[in-house]
């Protein structure tokens, strides 16, 4: 019988390459495993044509990717089988248990300490280097424990301080709130504060992830299908008590008890990771340039859409390690690569060869 197919990525950085874990994964099934390896040239390189395929700036990194891997998957078969949807159903992300521990203890912490000394602690924090400011600006020490704060707001790129800075024209916030339509999901859902985390991200950041997964496996012309949304699956799942998918620290819970027979202790045990991209230490490093192309460029900073000063500073502060930015440099290098398809009418494969082979190059 032919052995199942299975098809892994990563880079050749040590910062998140989980390909050793796929390894062991695909020789405990007995599967033919195939690798793919991005360097970051590759990777920066094939961003204008991503960009153009998704019709929308990438919010994901992992989305370029996820396009490779799909595209050496497309050599070998038809049709692929991905994991969208575990971590939404049994709460795997890092967020849902940071949150559900700082209302816990937030709530303590209210009802013992007075207002005036929580207000003094976290206006220490507010004021301290950005790398304990990092850690510490995001418990229930410097935060409300209202679902807007501890949750929306807390694992936001560009939070509504940081919009308010950054926007030219911030006007719009005080008529438009961003975290509306995450906060209707929330309310809408029922249960606990996990619960309604969950629900939220169903209705939402799952929606953006199938969406991702679809435009980049079309890219690479092969279909892609989610087993994990199965509706009689979700609708079981759901029914769970939340204490069966976070216990603790430990996420996925059912899941990893499940599989206990099946998988090795190695995968079953360890920490979740996701799929994490170096994107930030490439921006720091020989990447940088990218950085001066489509962030404080002349092209970029002419818009009259963002604050130049402020787009420097993120750059600057980036740059020297005095903060991680790499995540808000990212969403802003594909806005302005977007705008050039898109508004500017370039196209995408003379962006590609053009200004990021400048940025590569120097």
């Amino acid at each position: 019988k032919e052995p199942i197919k299975t098809f892994s990525v990563g880079f050749p950085d040590r910062e998140g390459n989980e390909l050793s874990y796929a390894r062991l994964a695909a020789r405990s099934i007995g599967s033919e495993h195939h690798e793919v390896v991005i360097t970051s040239e590759e990777f920066f390189r094939a961003l204008p044509r991503l960009i153009w395929h998704e019709d929308e700036p990438i919010a994901f990194p992992s989305s370029v990717p996820l396009y490779f891997v799909s595209a050496r998957a497309k050599k070998h078969v038809k049709v692929v089988l991905t994991g969208e949807g575990a971590d939404e159903l049994f709460c795997g992300y890092n967020r849902y248990r940071v949150t559900a521990w700082n209302q816990r203890l937030g709530e303590a912490y209210s009802r013992v300490v007075p207002r005036f000394a929580r207000d003094g602690l976290s206006r220490t924090i507010d004021g301290l280097p950005w790398h304990a400011r990092r850690y510490l600006g995001r418990t229930f020490l410097a935060l409300s424990t209202d679902p807007r704060t501890v949750f929306f707001e807390n694992f936001s790129v560009f939070g509504e301080r940081a919009l308010h800075e950054i926007l030219v024209d911030s006007a719009a916030l005080q008529t438009h709130d961003p975290f509306e339509d995450l906060l209707r999901c929330y309310e809408e859902g029922s249960g606990g504060i996990l619960d309604r985390m969950t629900h939220t991200d169903l209705q939402t950041y799952l929606v953006e992830l199938l969406m991702k997964q679809d435009q980049m496996s079309m890219a690479a012309s092969i279909e892609s299908r989610v087993p994990y949304l199965d509706h009689e699956l979700v609708e079981y799942v759901v029914g769970l008590p939340a204490e069966c998918k976070l216990r603790g620290w430990q996420t996925k819970v059912v899941l990893r008890e499940a599989l206990r027979d099946l998988i090795p202790a190695e995968i079953r045990t360890r920490r979740k990771m996701g799929f994490p991209v170096p994107v930030g230490s490439w921006l720091r490093g020989p990447f940088g340039a990218v950085i001066d192309e489509f962030v404080t460029g002349p092209r970029a900073t002419e818009r009259g859409l963002l604050e130049p000063h402020h787009l420097r500073r993120l750059a600057d502060e980036h740059r020297s390690g005095q903060a991680e930015h790499g995540t808000r440099l990212w969403l802003l290098t594909n806005l302005e690569i977007w705008q050039r398809i898109f508004l500017d009418g370039e196209d995408s494969e003379a962006i590609m060869n053009r200004s990021i082979g400048r940025a590569v190059a120097a």
